[in-house]
Parts: structure tokens; C-alpha cells; sequence
């Protein structure tokens, strides 16, 4: 037998969600069967599939040692990350950090082991704030994610409970995301949204946008079509090229990509998407450069944030640090 105390990050989380992540390869039916058999006790009374878990609550586990073996824990691969970050803003529940451009939100055999969660995680450990021997289940987390390609602003989580309310916020689309992009040609008109439905290609990881749902499921011979929706502003030409603030009212792969290239004006450097060969940058020049925290409800423990807008500087677009909101901490 095993017992466990939860602890404040592993509170809130149904019973049968904890356990499918703290029990080390054990399948899902035989966790199913291993809490119906009373083989799962939470204070000394039988758990049920669907209780929350509080603070301070004691689970005896009577189930095979096997699961329990810390050898089958890996040793996580951000041990041997630099914790290079440039950190725009921190408080004690959320990092927002820039990404740079070719860095990975999560590390993968194909990609290696440096990622940006994984420096997250580094800095976390290296300045004190995250112990992953005290914690069951939790690990800082990113709230959402930009492409590789991509650069600009990311929000992490630092708790479980500053995770549970961002990502709720996000979903409730309090949360503005503003992109600047470079186009190939001048979107006409100047100012606008896009409505698209869009269909991702899997084996090719391109999403393709299509003017209606029927077209589109017409065209993927029965796959599921996307809404995908964009704001954008013209704010100035450069030649035959123009700077676009986008904003993103869904949040969807490669969605500024998909429907800039399918309104006839791909992103620069964006070959994927059909932009010209540029001889300088084999990537799209997009960047994640301004968050505004709208929320409409209670915010809980992130309640601080409401009204804010956080801003980075322009990056590869020129220029310095325009409007950084109030609190924001410098970068290391």
C-alpha cells in the first residue's frame, strides 16, 4: 500500500484524472478497475471515479508496486537545458516570456531537447520556485503555444491554479492575442476580418482555408472544418509588402498563415504558405507581440491582470520597446 497527500497543485483535479497521471504506465482499465474494487481509498473511504480532490486529502493505494517504481520516472530532459529566457513579465503564478524564432514550444525526439517549456522549467528550478521532487502530478505549464517559426509572447503557468484559470480565460477569449505579420502585397481592404473554415493536412502539417464549411468538407472529402476567424489592420506599406497588426478571434494551426495566404496576400518568407523564396528568411515573419488581459468575470488569483495589456518590442519588425506595461520584469 501507498498513501499520498495532495498537495495544493494536485487539488481540484478529479480523482481519476490524478491518478491516470501519477500511476507510472498503468492502463486506464485497470486503474478503472482498481478504484471500483475499493482498491482506492481517500481518507480511509472508498474513492469514486469523479471526486475532487482537496488540500491535505490522504489516498491509500493498494494497488502493484510495479506502478510505483520512481525508476520508470524520467529524469526530465530540462536538466540539461540552459534556462536562457527573455522574461517580459513574472509574477508569483505566471511567466510571459518572448520566444525567440526556431525554438520549440515542447522538446521531441525530432526536435531535440531544448524547448521553451523546458527553460521554463529550468529557470523555475535554478531560482527556487518550482520543486519537482515535493510535486505528484504538476509542472509548470504553457497556457498556449506559437508556431516554431514563430516569435513573441507566451504565457506559462506556474501553479495549477494560475493554469486552470488562464487557460478558462483563454477559452473564454478574455484573453486578446495581437500578431504583428509582414505581407506579400497590400491586403485590400485595409482594414477587415477574416471568416474562413479551415481543413489541416496531417501528413503535410498545412492547413488549407476554405471560403465556406461545405466547401471545405467537400474538399477534405468529409474532414472536420474549423471556424477560424482574424482581425487585421494595415498599418503601413513598405513597398510591395505591408505591416499587419492581426488579431485572432479563434485559435487555430497556422490560422493568420492559412487565411492571409488564401486572401491572396501570404506572409513574407512564408514558402510553406506560397510567398516567394526571399534569399534572407526561410520562415514567416510573424510575431506574437502584444497580450491584453480583457476579463469580463472573476479572475480568482489572477484578478491583478484585469484591464492590463503587455506588450514586447518589434523584434525582427525594428524598432524598441514600445508600451511596456507597468510591472513587467526584465529579461535574464
Amino acid at each position: 500500500m501507498k498513501q499520498v497527500c495532495i498537495n495544493q497543485n494536485d487539488a481540484g483535479q478529479r480523482l481519476d484524472k490524478f491518478l491516470d497521471k501519477f500511476l507510472v504506465g498503468m492502463p486506464k482499465s485497470m486503474l478503472y478497475k482498481a478504484i471500483r474494487k475499493k482498491r482506492v481509498k481517500v481518507n480511509g473511504k472508498k474513492g469514486e471515479l469523479s471526486q475532487r480532490l482537496n488540500e491535505g486529502d490522504i489516498l491509500q493505494l493498494y494497488i502493484n508496486d510495479e506502478f510505483f517504481r520512481e525508476e520508470q520516472r524520467e529524469i526530465p530532459a530540462w536538466l540539461t537545458v540552459s534556462p536562457k529566457l527573455k522574461i517580459v513579465f513574472e509574477d508569483e503564478n505566471l511567466l510571459i516570456v518572448d520566444k525567440p524564432s526556431g525554438l520549440v514550444a515542447h522538446a521531441s525526439a525530432a526536435n531535440g531537447q531544448d524547448s521553451l517549456i523546458g527553460r521554463i522549467c529550468a529557470y523555475l528550478y535554478q531560482k527556487g520556485d518550482y520543486h519537482p521532487e515535493r510535486e505528484n502530478t504538476f509542472a509548470p505549464a504553457l497556457c498556449h503555444r506559437i508556431d516554431r517559426n514563430t516569435s513573441g509572447l507566451v504565457i506559462a503557468a506556474k501553479n495549477a491554479a494560475a493554469l486552470r484559470m488562464m487557460n478558462e480565460k483563454i477559452r473564454e477569449k478574455e484573453v486578446r492575442k495581437f500578431y504583428l505579420c509582414r505581407t506579400e502585397g497590400i491586403p485590400q481592404p485595409n482594414s477587415g476580418t477574416l471568416t474562413n473554415w479551415m481543413i489541416k493536412d496531417s501528413k503535410t502539417n498545412r492547413v488549407q482555408a476554405y471560403d465556406t464549411a461545405a466547401e471545405a468538407v467537400r474538399s477534405a472529402e468529409g474532414g472536420k472544418a474549423v471556424k477560424a476567424i482574424t482581425r487585421y489592420q494595415v498599418l503601413r506599406q513598405e513597398g510591395k509588402t505591408a505591416l499587419v497588426e492581426a488579431e485572432l478571434l479563434t485559435g487555430k494551426t497556422h490560422q493568420i498563415r492559412a487565411q492571409m495566404a488564401h486572401a491572396g496576400y501570404p506572409l513574407f518568407g512564408d514558402v510553406k504558405y506560397g510567398a516567394e523564396k526571399n534569399g534572407r528568411k526561410d520562415y514567416q515573419q510573424l510575431r506574437a507581440y502584444r497580450l491584453i488581459f480583457d476579463f469580463q468575470t472573476d479572475a480568482g488569483i489572477l484578478n491583478g491582470l484585469k484591464g492590463k495589456e503587455i506588450r514586447a518590442d518589434l523584434g525582427e519588425f525594428g524598432g524598441e520597446r514600445c508600451g511596456m506595461d507597468k510591472g513587467t520584469a526584465g529579461g535574464n
